[in-house]
Formats: structure tokens, C-alpha cells, sequence
């Protein structure tokens, strides 16, 4: 086992209850087996600075506290580095810590980070941009690109979810191309899922995807109508056979994606690119606290 001597925590503290996350899991911290140098960012755009004076000091474990996001925003900032990731569950959905088998309340999170193993694994990519769980095409963006400031805070997953309805009412399927040249598949489609975890938005969506294969998936959930995405949602909240039915299914280590007309795309949770675009793994590209095995 890989011996943590010295630990940086940092947590997004203006995320849904961060404050008082964070305190919890200063308490679930004492009595660690090494030093934890705790730092709660009220401001998001001093995350990155925080990060890069934590690493400085060069510790073995630097943990991140906070949503999809946050994880996929400070991820690039730890390559290069001889640190493990470390996560804690602070978001809403929290797909990269299903993912991983990382329990979801803070005490389990905790003794993760105290008795688990260091797991390699990979990253995705879109064009240079890394991300550790899911980049979305479809509804997602949309919803992620006009729901208003404050809405997951003040009402949590009920407010998002209330949200995600409305827009559903006015969104639209589009035309897909997945590769380049004379191999290039082309579809209508409703949904497109640029996956390294099998979870997104809390639910297990992409089965085939795992965070060490060395390739990138991307599930498209095709169709000309909206009901064949209510169809697989619906069918993978509740694990049915048919979840299979309206989706496609391509690997490798790089794709391209087009879409027409050109859409945002989510990358856990947050829009920052659009198509078209170059889908990448990075294979093997960081160390990340597990459960043991």
C-alpha cells in the first residue's frame, strides 16, 4: 500500500451546503494517519490558485470536494505532478464517485481516502480540455447553458430537475456524424454521450465505459423523436432490457464528433466547447484514491 504521509483538502465551499460539507469532513478527518492541510473557496475563480499553491508543497494526497465539475475543472492541474486524487462527494450527482465505488455521504468518503488503494486511471478528452466522468451532447448542455444562477443551490436536484423539464420542452433532435472520411457514421439523434465513467447525472447510463480502458465511448441515443430519449432514460433509471434498444455504441482512443447545426457540449456539467470536436482518452494519465478491493 502507497504510504500518505502528507494530505491538501480543497473544497468548492460556495457549492449547495460547501461550508458546512466542508466542516463536516474536517471532523471526519481527525484522527488521520497524516497531516491534512484543509482550505475552504468561497470563490470559484480561486480554485485553480489554491490548487497550484497545494501542490507546491508537494503533498502525496490532494483532495478535491465538490461536484462533477469542480473534479473536471482542477483535474488538468494535477498532471505532472507525483500527487493521488482524492475525492469527496459534494456535488449533486456525483457520477465520478459512482463511478469510482466511492461511497456518497461523508464518513464512508473519508475512510476511502484513509484505507483505500491508489487506482490509475484514465481521463478523457475533448480537443486539449481534460474531464474525469461524461461530456454531453443534447439536453444537457442546453439545460446546463440557460438554468439560472442559484437554482441547484437554493432547491437542489428537485430545482435542476424542475428545470431540465422545461427545456425538454423545447429542445430539438440534430444530425450526428461519429469519424471522418468515408467511414464516417452518420444519424439523427437525441443524445450524445462522450463517456470515461459509466454514470451520468447520477444514473448508470454507459455500461460499457470503465475509467481504465484505455478507450473513449460514445453512446448516442438515436431516433428523430424526443420519446426515444424519455425511452432510454427511463429504461436505465430503472435497468430495463429495453435501455439498449435506441442507442449505438463506438470505442477508440479517438473520435470525431460533428454535429449539424453546431452544439455546446457539457463536460461534467459544465458547457465549454463546441462541435465539432476531437474526442480523446488519455490512458492512464493519473492516480486516484479507490476503496480497496
Amino acid at each position: 500500500m502507497t504510504q500518505i504521509r502528507s494530505a491538501a483538502m480543497i473544497v468548492n465551499a460556495r457549492s449547495r451546503n460547501g461550508r458546512d460539507q466542508f466542516t463536516q469532513a474536517c471532523a471526519a478527518m481527525q484522527g488521520m494517519p497524516f497531516e491534512v492541510d484543509a482550505h475552504a473557496v468561497e470563490n470559484p475563480d480561486d480554485l485553480v490558485e489554491t490548487v497550484h499553491k497545494a501542490l507546491a508543497r508537494k503533498p502525496d494526497l490532494l483532495v478535491l470536494g465538490g461536484g462533477d465539475g469542480t473534479i473536471s475543472s482542477l483535474v488538468d492541474h494535477l498532471l505532472g505532478h507525483d500527487v493521488i486524487l482524492g475525492v469527496l462527494p459534494f456535488g449533486t450527482a456525483n457520477s465520478f464517485c459512482r463511478t469510482l465505488g466511492i461511497p456518497l455521504d461523508i464518513p464512508g468518503a473519508v475512510e476511502v481516502l484513509k484505507t483505500g488503494t491508489p487506482r490509475r486511471i484514465d481521463l478523457g478528452m475533448i480537443d486539449g480540455d481534460y474531464f474525469a466522468n461524461c461530456a454531453a451532447i443534447g439536453l444537457s448542455p442546453q439545460i446546463a447553458q440557460t438554468v439560472p444562477h442559484g437554482v441547484k443551490r437554493a432547491f437542489g436536484r428537485a430545482g435542476y430537475l424542475a428545470w431540465a423539464a422545461l427545456q425538454f420542452a423545447k429542445f430539438h433532435p440534430f444530425e450526428l456524424i461519429v469519424g471522418e472520411g468515408p467511414a464516417a457514421r452518420r444519424m439523427m439523434a437525441t443524445e450524445v454521450r462522450i463517456s470515461n465513467g459509466r454514470f451520468h447525472g447520477g444514473t448508470e447510463l454507459v455500461e460499457e465505459a470503465r475509467l481504465d480502458s484505455g478507450e473513449i465511448i460514445v453512446q448516442v441515443v438515436a431516433g428523430k423523436g424526443k420519446r426515444s430519449l424519455v425511452r432510454n432514460w427511463a429504461a436505465s433509471f430503472f435497468k430495463l432490457e429495453s435501455r439498449r434498444v435506441d442507442t449505438l455504441t463506438f470505442h477508440g482512443q479517438s473520435l470525431r464528433i460533428t454535429t449539424i447545426p453546431p452544439l455546446p457540449i457539457s463536460i461534467d456539467g459544465e458547457v465549454l466547447a463546441t462541435t465539432p470536436v476531437q474526442a480523446k482518452i488519455a490512458a492512464g494519465i493519473i492516480e486516484v484514491m479507490a476503496p480497496a478491493v
